[in-house]
């Protein structure tokens, strides 16, 4: 591997419960506008938990035609959607690269489980002749990546990474390493995510994963390190980012939001939805990604959290923190974007990755809503209710996934942007 060589994010795509492209996901992400309200996409009244965070103003004919849209689960719409907006972004001249050295990596948490509900009431109503001959492609996690490479005509690596509520992150970790050691110049990554359906509402209620306390009040529900939470909000939509190797961005004068520096992965190897109590895979996880990145706790200035909101992982994840960080952990900002769009699940380090790379472009750290009342195991500065300004210089992502998986992303602000 070429360790000089160097990987930086030259566009950004997002579709959101707060705005569809990054400008507006930024203000409303700043002004702490929660998009977290009741469930309009079906009958909510069995279900103990009422609240979500859905993609509003989503319009699919500005992407494909009708008959193209039909022959696409949601998830996938959205991944191309934002794909079209960070290759916009990106200034990318596609008819100037080696294609051949450009792909696709995107993460999915469950793929097309819209369409397999609707598939299933399809067969069980009218047989199986009348079942879609794209169910499986639209249900399929990798084919998000593939529509991608199709639509922009990307023959590279290409191919989707799942491991629950980690998977957009683990989907750029892996783009990070493919242009580090020189399998690729450019790749367009991050996750995408629609789950709100009801067979996937009724799985995360009987595991009593979301919140229930707040169904009459949908933007006081999601509350990370807050002491009344009491589960994670659903939410859905998809971050694309543009990763490309430093020399490549420069020589087509792009410009660069930012540097990956380091990434480091762990398991649990604990619980199949629990976290480690004490964070110990968590704390692993940044650790690692310090040690590639090459610097000292203290210089960590912002972390973004996974922060869900469910009582055991916000208590996990900040004992995490204080094992990595020491004293150091209450000098920093640290938010969760969750507590604004909710959990986008396997889409949630796609977008908090964007809202990362905008606090160190814009030294605002966006805030984590709903802290009111405050817990004493979360003792850290959460950035409660009200946007702060902070020079962040390095910043970690953090997202942890069910089955334990752990991953943390080290970012440093980009400094020597072409004039």
């Amino acid at each position: 591997m070429n360790q000089n060589r160097r990987v930086v994010i030259t566009g950004m795509g997002v579709v959101s419960p707060v705005g569809n492209t990054v400008e507006t996901y930024w203000e409303n992400l700043k002004a702490g506008n929660s998009g977290v309200g009741q469930v309009t996409r079906f009958d909510i009244s069995p279900y103990p938990t009422k609240v979500v965070a859905e993609v509003k103003d989503f319009e699919p004919l500005n992407y494909f035609d009708k008959k193209q849209a039909r022959r696409l689960d949601m998830h996938q719409q959205y991944a191309i959607a934002a794909a079209c907006h960070a290759v916009q972004d990106s200034a990318l001249k596609l008819d100037e690269i080696d294609r051949f050295r450009a792909g696709v990596i995107i993460g999915t948490g469950i793929g097309g489980i819209a369409t397999f509900e609707d598939q299933m009431r399809v067969l069980i109503s009218k047989g199986p002749r009348r079942i879609s001959p794209f169910f499986i492609p639209m249900l399929i996690s990798d084919m998000s990546p593939g529509l991608v490479a199709m639509r922009f005509g990307l023959k590279g690596p290409n191919y989707a990474a799942v491991s629950a509520c980690a998977s957009a992150t683990h989907a750029m970790s892996d783009a990070y390493w493919i242009i580090k050691r020189s399998d690729a110049e450019l790749i367009i990554t991050g996750g995408s995510e629609d789950a709100i359906c009801e067979i996937s509402w009724a799985g995360f209620c009987a595991e009593r994963a979301m919140s229930t306390n707040f169904n009459d009040d949908p933007p006081k529900a999601s509350r990370p390190f807050d002491k009344r939470r009491d589960g994670f909000v659903m939410g859905e939509g998809a971050g694309i980012l543009i990763f490309e190797e430093l020399e490549h961005a420069l020589r087509r004068e792009a410009k660069v939001y930012g540097e990956v520096v380091g990434v480091g992965m762990s398991a649990d190897a604990y619980h199949i939805t629990m976290p480690e109590p004490e964070g110990e895979g968590a704390a692993r996880a940044m650790e690692i990604a310090l040690k590639w990145a090459e610097i000292k706790p203290e210089m960590v200035n912002h972390i973004n959290t996974h922060g869900t909101a469910t009582p055991l992982g916000d208590i996990s994840e900040t004992k995490a923190i204080k094992r990595v960080f020491g004293e150091h952990a209450h000098k920093m900002a640290i938010n969760s974007t969750k507590s604004i769009i909710g959990h986008l699940l396997g889409a949630a380090g796609g977008v908090e990755i964007i809202a990362t790379l905008m606090t160190m472009n814009t030294g605002v750290v966006h805030p984590t809503l709903n802290q009111e009342v405050p817990d004493p195991e979360c003792d850290l500065n959460y950035v409660p209710n009200v946007k702060q300004e902070r020079e962040v210089n390095y910043a970690v992502l953090n997202s942890f996934g069910f089955g334990g998986h752990n991953i943390s992303i080290v970012l440093k602000r980009f400094t020597d942007q072409p004039k």
